[in-house]
């Protein structure tokens, strides 16, 4: 995520830490074996905790293979269950209409009890 300026509102810093801190919650929780719904809901919690519910208007991620989106679908409505070793993005987001957007996207292998990371990046906002 990058903000064009040279001091970030305190609000967008707010908001970021936010949607990182959520995508890290949503990590520690996923591992084979759930439904792909419960992710979505501890992301959703999170951010609804702080207000900002309204603002998270998609799903929290997919499965990633042949196709860059194919199941399993991560969204409040999924029945789908993760299996073990599935690739799948988090990518927890808040977009507050005509002010800003902020979006932080991991792509993980599902493990029996936990995920590996196969994204590599700072997490740092960077200013630009």
């Amino acid at each position: 995520t990058f903000y064009v300026g040279s001091n970030p509102p305190s609000e967008i810093l707010s908001i970021y830490n936010l949607v990182l801190d959520t995508k890290n919650m949503v990590e520690e929780n996923t591992k084979s074996w759930i439904l792909a719904s419960s992710l979505d809901e501890v992301a959703r919690t999170m951010i609804t905790s702080k207000g900002y519910g309204d603002y998270f208007v998609h799903g929290l991620g997919h499965g990633i293979g042949i196709d860059i989106h194919e199941p399993p679908r991560i969204n409040p409505v999924s029945q789908e269950i993760l299996q073990e070793n599935n690739v799948i993005t988090i990518e927890p987001g808040i977009y507050v209409p005509k002010r800003f957007g902020i979006r932080i996207e991991d792509t993980i292998i599902v493990g029996r009890d936990s995920v590996v990371k196969l994204t590599s990046h700072p997490y740092e906002l960077a200013i630009a």
